[in-house]
């Protein structure tokens, strides 16, 4: 499956950005998809995920309430809604898909990953 990530930019702290990730080559709903991001310097780190059927989410726990992860398997898409934007959430936001693993956080789990969209908030 091929992923392309979309969405990210420049915004000041408190607006909100919605990314999305449209996948290809394969049937969709087989793949749990997750969300990480990377800041300079930094490790990438989970941020959400959600399982095929988009029954279950899975959030890191310090962005609960604020990032939301959705998808639309009909539209082989798959959302992070990020409502109040912190400088601290500047990094690079990449998708990725998992079809071999339970629905996790870990980022040796995801198979395929998608080129990252940068998102920038200001202060």
């Amino acid at each position: 499956v091929q992923l392309q990530a979309s969405g990210g930019g420049l915004v000041q702290a408190g607006d909100s950005l919605r990314l999305s990730c449209e996948a290809s080559g394969r049937t969709f709903s087989r793949y749990h998809m997750g969300w990480f991001r990377q800041a300079p310097g930094k490790e990438r780190e989970f941020v959400a995920a959600i399982d095929r059927w988009g029954d279950r989410t899975y959030y890191q726990d310090s962005l609960k309430g604020r990032f939301t992860i959705s998808r639309e398997n009909a539209k082989n898409t798959a959302y992070l809604q990020m409502n109040s934007l912190e400088p601290e959430d500047t990094a690079d936001y990449y998708c990725a898909a998992d079809d071999l693993y339970e629905l996790g956080s870990n980022v040796r789990a995801y198979t395929y990953w998608g080129r990252g969209t940068q998102v920038t908030v200001s202060s």
